[in-house]
């Protein structure tokens, strides 16, 4: 059971643990554990198990922690995140926790608290997840009965208020301080940075947001150390990944799995394999805002570095998968209308771009192509890439378009010369 960490406790099916059942598992071991080390030896834990962040961009969780200014000088009060809010295209994988496991997003957000002292922590759920908020609401009563959370928890000198923050929905409160803005109350935008939300957060006071499934690693990692965490994995990051695979093929799905696992044994192994008379064509490894990955890449290693590598994004490790009688420019068209509706507005070239390649992308697919467009197509995907835009949203958003002009060019080419989609 060690080698599934994440997962050991999901009964498809039936309900999760209770809080007695949880700790008959060994849960809340981790809280006690932590409570005897100093903050910045659980962080310094966390940073030797090379535990990246499970969200999409990979950052190192015990180094976005040693960010948070310490010691009895430092501003208070410091808060601690969960974010749920789980809107990438394809990607469900932080439901499964959510709803499966709750005491351990409870457990996972005690401990990371406790490493940079936040005195108050919030979960903050997507609002369509009414499973996971029910679930959620009543492990933090549990908890909160049994005095894993409050006022000077297990006897110690350390306390902590926990609250679920139930989300009004959009696709950019993934952007950490576009939720910070929501939190506040606010028009969920990104923030400039510096001042990062370590320093200045939420209200202005020292924050740390975390992935779900992230978080999810970390009493693990304090429970049975970093080494323990760095072996089960099958490359220089450490620990198991929640990998999903969805798109036409025998069993999609979510599994636990080294991290590390290659797309090829993703797709053959988990996933089974194609459905009869379909064939592959390509992927998009990490969610919807990540560029496909062709057959060439099947025997990628599914981690951040490997991944980067071939020219894409791990991301969220939910993997889309293209079949040969899907329409690529279809697909693409499809994601592209999501970004565009979940622009939060701010800034031109994404407020304006990301429609305005919807608009061209619809008249392609509906045989109202022109010559010119897969052009002006192309320059668009670099006019919204990395550095021009506020945040990262437009250049995720043009991931899917720039490599599927790269890799399936003929199909734009086709509906443009013959007026029609032919996949219809």
């Amino acid at each position: 059971m060690k080698k599934k960490p994440l997962t050991k406790n999901i009964r498809p099916g039936r309900g999760p643990l209770t809080l007695k059942e949880y700790e008959k598992s060994g849960g809340y071991q981790a809280v006690r554990k932590a409570l005897k080390m100093t903050p910045q030896q659980v962080q310094e834990e966390v940073k030797a198990s090379n535990l990246r962040g499970r969200g999409g961009a990979g950052f190192p969780t015990g180094m976005k922690w040693s960010f948070v200014p310490m010691g009895d000088d430092a501003p208070r009060p410091k808060y601690f995140l969960v974010n749920a809010d789980e809107m990438e295209p394809g990607a469900f994988k932080d439901r499964l926790l959510l709803e499966g496991d709750p005491h351990q997003v409870i457990e996972g957000a005690i401990v990371s608290s406790y490493a940079i002292q936040a005195d108050i922590a919030y979960i903050f759920l997507r609002w369509a997840y009414k499973l996971a908020e029910e679930r959620l609401a009543r492990a933090i009563a549990e908890a909160y009965a049994e005095n894993y959370l409050g006022k000077n928890i297990m006897g110690s000198d350390y306390s902590l208020e926990l609250y679920l923050h139930v989300s009004a929905g959009r696709y950019i409160c993934g952007e950490e301080t576009a939720l910070l803005n929501a939190m506040e109350g606010r028009r969920a935008i990104p923030r400039t940075k510096p001042p990062f939300p370590q320093v200045c957060g939420l209200w202005g006071k020292p924050s740390v947001v975390n992935n779900t499934e992230t978080v999810c690693n970390v009493p693990h990692i304090i429970s049975n150390g970093a080494e323990w965490f760095k072996g089960l994995g099958r490359s220089g990051d450490g620990g198991t990944k929640i990998y999903g695979v969805s798109g036409r093929v025998n069993r999609p799905g979510a599994w636990e799995l080294p991290m590390g696992t290659t797309i090829r044994e993703l797709l053959e192994e988990h996933a089974g394999g194609m459905i009869d008379g379909y064939k592959f064509r390509g992927v998009m490894p990490g969610g919807g805002s990540t560029d496909f990955l062709v057959g060439e890449h099947l025997d990628v290693k599914m981690d951040f570095d490997s991944v980067q590598k071939a020219g894409s994004r791990m991301g969220t490790g939910t993997m889309i998968v293209l079949d040969d009688k899907t329409c690529p420019v279809g697909m693409v068209h499809n994601l592209e209308e999501f970004f565009a509706r979940e622009s939060c507005g701010w800034c031109t070239p994404c407020r304006e771009g990301l429609p305005w390649l919807a608009k061209i992308l619809r008249a392609i697919e509906e045989g109202k192509g022109e010559a010119g467009d897969i052009e002006i197509l192309k320059e668009h995907t670099k006019l919204l890439g990395p550095g021009n835009t506020f945040c990262a949203h437009a250049p995720g958003a043009v991931e899917p378009l720039q490599s599927a002009l790269k890799y399936f060019r003929e199909d734009f080419e086709r509906h443009i010369r013959e007026k029609r989609c032919s996949y219809k």
